[in-house]
């Protein structure tokens, strides 16, 4: 009888020693969550899906073959894709690369995590603008196209990519006003630029 009961208070306290072990992985992966996906935007709380995974790899890799290193190329084929994609509100939080692909919709947080993912993983320096109600991505090319307006943000200059309008093209207008813009984010890092000039010329 004293060996059974032994050997029940040894169980128990295995058992309760994984369930806290569990509890505590638990509240660590959440807390690393949150710290890598959002990011706290005046009132708001944006939440990010960016992914650098092999489905984004194999996407991007896929869409950029014919481009040769071709930075204009890269960039505007990765777009044509994604702004083929159609427009649709998605009432709940943004998606993923492989889920936006899969399920052919996505409103303008779904196709720009899209969008963001396939830069990074294709090497360009990339970030989200988050204005009222909207999001954009903006991208250095390392070159100055002729005849384009970029964003300057501390002197460095940024094309404006526009996920949701169909067929649009590198360096979309700005259609919004300084003073509009709430944050400029990098997603990967989840932080806020900061932005001591900023110029769109």
């Amino acid at each position: 009888m004293l060996i059974e009961n032994r050997f029940l208070k040894y169980l128990s306290f295995l058992i309760s020693a994984i369930f806290v072990s569990y509890v505590i992985y638990l509240i660590i992966s959440s807390f690393f969550i949150v710290k890598n996906q959002f990011i706290d935007i005046g009132d708001a709380t944006y939440v990010n899906q960016v992914r650098t995974d092999d489905y984004t790899i194999k996407l991007a890799t896929y869409l950029t073959k014919d481009c040769a290193s071709n930075k204009v190329c890269e960039v505007q084929s990765m777009l044509d894709f994604v702004t083929a994609i159609p427009y649709k509100i998605n009432e709940s939080i943004a998606r993923n690369a492989k889920q936006v692909v899969t399920q052919n919709f996505g409103d303008c947080d779904d196709k720009s995590n899209l969008l963001i993912s396939m830069l990074k993983v294709k090497g360009y320096e990339a970030y989200f603008v988050l204005v009222p109600k909207h999001i954009f991505v903006i991208v250095n090319m390392e070159q100055k196209l002729q005849n384009s307006k970029a964003l300057y943000i501390n002197d460095k200059e940024f094309y404006i990519l526009e996920s949701t309008a169909t067929g649009s093209k590198i360096a979309f207008p700005l259609k919004y006003n300084f003073n509009e813009i709430e944050a400029i984010v990098d997603p990967f890092n989840n932080k806020r630029l900061v932005i001591n000039k900023l110029e769109y010329r």
